[in-house]
């Protein structure tokens, strides 16, 4: 068994929330509210959940891209929350990060050459010789021809650029990818190019990748394990196979009930939520899902429940939930 790579304990981010003439909190907004989880080395763990839910902030706090108000992160045995600011530049070297808007993510003003040669001048690797044979290597991992290092981004179509923002992943050779939404922007054909892409990296490089996706058929065709967020929270997680197979939360059964079915002479049972999501400014006492559970139960309402392991240590099978506590 891989060991684990990544220890997420009991991680939260809230943002504070301004107000009155002298711009003082008054009150917080927790996107991110007590996630742990852990991730083995080489495995790849989809995150899904609806929109607003804190995934893409749950893997921003892992990165340090936001600070976390409270929680550890354990990256290859290092404490990344505990690192000042030298001593977590170094470590950025073993966890990069493939954001969601390949329009956004490239700087216009340089040319794809300056943007891959920029993380290797920053921490100083090899000469300017063997920098240029990296990238010329990494770029035919991608699947983009040489030529292309002198040209700007604007001129590169949306999945060229997504293949280039993961090139820029890959240069510093990390431990440790969060792919954010990475391909929710792209058509359907380029999708399935960059996913096979990633699961490409994960074998052969031994990359450890943290999926965030609203998709759910992607989620299984990719992950390894599978996560469900609901208010900043993690409500089930286990493997892709145990949880598309047999969902325990109400939550996640509802997500998965919503899968279209290829086939028209079949017709899924439907579960529809009551509702809307409850503002992560003010969240319901008791378990945050209880006012659109169908099952929720009058100690849902009062008090929230633990994350207990349904499974084995070998293969966990992570819930929050009264119904198996």
């Amino acid at each position: 068994m891989s060991e684990i790579l990544l220890d997420v304990r009991n991680l939260k981010k809230h943002f504070p929330i301004k107000g009155g003439f002298f711009r003082r909190t008054v009150g917080w907004l927790k996107a991110v509210d007590g996630v742990s989880f852990q991730l083995r080395a080489g495995r790849t763990l989809g995150l899904v959940g609806e929109s607003g839910c804190g995934k893409s902030t749950l893997g921003r706090a892992i990165l340090r891209l936001h600070e976390p108000t409270a929680g550890q992160v354990i990256l290859d045995g290092e404490d990344i929350t505990a690192l000042d600011h030298q001593a977590l530049v170094a470590q950025r070297r073993n966890m990069q990060i493939i954001f969601q808007d390949p329009y956004a993510s490239l700087s216009p003003r340089r040319t794809i050459l300056q943007t891959l040669l920029e993380p290797l001048e920053t921490h100083g690797i090899g000469d300017d010789a063997s920098r240029r044979a990296l990238i010329q290597e990494l770029l035919d991992i991608v699947g983009l021809r040489p030529h292309v290092l002198h040209r700007y981004p604007h001129e590169f179509s949306g999945g060229q650029r997504q293949r280039i923002g993961i090139a820029r992943a890959l240069t510093l050779n990390p431990k440790f990818i969060v792919a954010d939404e990475a391909v929710s922007a792209l058509d359907v054909s380029v999708q399935s190019q960059v996913l096979n892409l990633i699961a490409r990296l994960q074998r052969e490089k031994h990359i450890s990748f943290l999926f965030i996706s609203h998709d759910l058929a992607v989620v299984q065709h990719i992950s390894d394990d599978v996560g469900v967020m609901y208010l900043g929270q993690l409500v089930e997680m286990t493997s892709a196979e145990n949880l598309y197979r047999e969902p325990k939360h109400p939550y996640t059964q509802a997500l998965l009930s919503a899968i279209p079915v290829p086939d028209p002479r079949k017709r899924a049972k439907r579960i529809v939520l009551e509702g809307d999501v409850p503002s992560p400014l003010n969240p319901p006492k008791g378990c945050h899902f209880h006012p659109r559970c169908p099952q929720a139960k009058d100690i849902c309402r009062q008090a929230m429940p633990e994350q207990i392991n349904l499974g084995s240590e070998s293969d966990p099978h992570l819930i929050r939930c009264h119904l198996y506590t």
